[in-house]
């Protein structure tokens, strides 16, 4: 009897001192996806709908940041954005990547600024969907998803809260992400991640508003405007503050716009990446 394989497990590779999984595919110039913080998240699991799409004209890279999904979790970790731009840029590193587009979703929106920011060289050009990186208030959903303790019924709660259309929630989805949440590991990580109080992980997720006036980025910021974890006002702070910004809102979307508006958001990043080799 064959063993079911599990499409969240990709390649492996040491990065930054960790034992990494990753989804290397396509060819062509380089795009490096960053997933958010759900609990129970993988790389594969928030760009399932996309990396097939761009791998058609790209190279999609996407790791489990560590303290997510099949990454190495050490044990005397502590999890710092510092931490998670030396991984990513270990990452990179350890595929010879110069250069890359940047893709960063929510917390990993956060992470890709930070970057940006850090190592600007690094990144080509830049795009946050329904990203943090500035600070503001903490919305009962962003609380909800990082105060998550494990049952099917409180996954349901926390799918109603990230998906605007409730046609792509349903208690499959919620057993599977619950099922998900509870993998060795997942759980434990997660919780030490963003223990209450929770505010102040936004503000330590916040870039300076002078280095993101800095950036010399190309960057589109991407936002569902029926979001409940992260506020539409935080993608239009992004958009003030970054000289070289587009801002796209997705009307009837929450945080999934990578999801509920699949097509679009890659035919998005498609067309904002190739504006580049013109």
């Amino acid at each position: 009897m064959n063993t079911p394989v599990n499409p969240e497990l990709g390649r492996r590779i040491r990065a930054a001192g960790i034992d990494t999984n990753y989804h290397d595919i396509g060819s062509g110039e380089p795009v490096f996806l960053i997933h958010g913080s759900g609990p129970g998240v993988t790389a594969w699991a928030n760009w399932r709908l996309t990396m097939p799409v761009l791998a058609e004209r790209f190279r999609v890279i996407a790791p489990d940041m560590v303290g997510f999904g099949y990454t190495e979790r050490p044990a005397d970790i502590r999890y710092t954005m510092d931490g998670w731009v030396e991984h990513a840029l270990g990452v990179m590193d350890a595929l010879g990547l110069e250069q890359t587009h940047l893709v960063g979703n929510s917390f990993g929106g956060a992470l890709a600024l930070a970057l940006a920011i850090r190592a600007p060289h690094r990144v080509k050009r830049l795009a946050l969907m329904g990203s943090v990186g500035v600070s503001f208030p903490i919305t009962p959903g962003l609380e909800a998803a990082w105060g998550y303790t494990p049952s099917i019924e409180n996954m349901r709660a926390l799918l109603d809260v990230f998906a605007f259309d409730r046609k792509l929630v349903n208690d499959d989805l919620a057993r599977l992400r619950y099922e998900a949440s509870i993998r060795p590991g997942f759980q434990e990580s997660f919780a030490s991640m963003f223990p209450a109080p929770r505010q102040r992980w936004i503000d330590a997720m916040a870039s300076r508003d002078a280095d993101i006036r800095a950036l010399p980025h190309e960057t589109l910021l991407i936002h569902g405007r029926e979001d409940k974890v992260i506020p539409t006002a935080a993608s239009q702070r992004l958009f003030e503050l970054i000289p070289r910004a587009q801002l796209h809102l997705f009307g009837q979307c929450g945080h999934w716009t990578q999801i509920e508006h699949a097509g679009r958001f890659t035919q998005l990043l498609t067309n904002f990446f190739e504006q580049e080799k013109q």
